[in-house]
């Protein structure tokens, strides 16, 4: 018995997936056309009509090379002229820079002769003060800062760490214009001053800059002034007294610890150590203005 011939099974074909962007239509047709079709047809055209490319008419050719030379003519007149301007500018600045030369130093020999009058001045007080304060002269002298004064005392060294100038880290230190905390600034000189002085200190100096009761520490960018004197590290204070006891007295003191608080927390270095002889300069002559001689007596009382 034969069977019947087996037809092949008949398989479907699935139907086509649909695109997952059949929603956005609009925007596949964007995409897909991206020239607007008259800007494509008026390409097209003109591609047609040969009006792209080089000029062709000697009209055309003439207007384009006459462009072109106007452009090199105006390049070249350019660089002329910067070529012609550049040795002027050069002399100007030459002589910029010698005018500035002479200026500052002429700055600096009047600065010279001030302080030629300044000290002039300083020696007639002191000798108007040998005829006429007796005894007491030379006391009055070491507590003005007239005169240089000897003895033994403390030297104290402060010196910025050795990182600073790498700038600082934002550090809320203060607001006086430094923004390296690894800086010593004015007022720790000022902290440091007037510890000394607490301390039992009876003449300062920085950096061989005389202390008087009228001297001012102040700062002028990233420079510290004393008596508009500008000073750079290491600052070297020298500090005539009880040697031994002011040194001890002046650590333990509110300000010798504040510097000691700068040294641990901001690298700033220190060096104190006493001294058996320092010598300190006499300061500049001070003008007083304001304060006048009293020539009142005080009375003894009688029994």
């Amino acid at each position: 018995m034969c069977g019947m011939p087996q037809q092949p099974p008949i398989r479907s074909t699935p139907a086509r997936p649909r695109r997952p962007d059949a929603s956005m239509s609009l925007l596949t047709n964007v995409m897909d056309h991206s020239l607007d079709d008259g800007y494509a047809e008026a390409a097209a055209r003109k591609k047609a009509a040969g009006d792209g490319g080089m000029p062709k008419t000697l009209r055309a050719k003439l207007g384009l090379a006459a462009g072109l030379v106007l452009a090199a003519l105006v390049v070249t007149v350019g660089a002329a002229q910067a070529r012609v301007a550049a040795p002027v500018v050069a002399k100007e600045r030459e002589e910029l820079v010698d005018r500035i030369d002479r200026e500052t130093e002429a700055a600096d020999e009047l600065e010279d002769a001030v302080d030629e009058l300044r000290a002039d001045v300083s020696a007639r007080q002191r000798e108007a003060l040998k005829h006429s304060g007796g005894a007491e002269s030379d006391l009055v002298g070491i507590l003005s800062g007239a005169v240089a004064v000897h003895g033994p005392g403390v030297k104290l060294v402060v010196n910025d760490a050795k990182e600073a100038g790498t700038g600082g880290d934002g550090d809320p230190r203060g607001t006086s214009g430094f923004s390296d905390t690894g800086r010593v600034r004015d007022r720790d000189m000022q902290r440091v001053v007037n510890g000394l002085w607490e301390s039992g200190a009876e003449a300062i100096s920085i950096n061989g800059q005389r202390l008087t009761a009228l001297s001012a520490i102040r700062a002028a960018g990233d420079a510290i002034l004393v008596d508009n004197k500008p000073l750079v590290p290491p600052y070297t204070v020298l500090a005539v007294g009880d040697g031994q006891r002011l040194s001890t007295r002046f650590q333990n003191s509110a300000d010798g610890i504040y510097l000691n608080v700068l040294q641990e927390s901001y690298g700033i270095r220190t060096g104190i150590s006493a001294e058996d002889d320092l010598r300190l300069p006499a300061a500049p002559s001070v003008t007083v203005r304001t304060a006048q001689p009293s020539t009142e007596k005080s009375g003894k009382g009688t029994s």
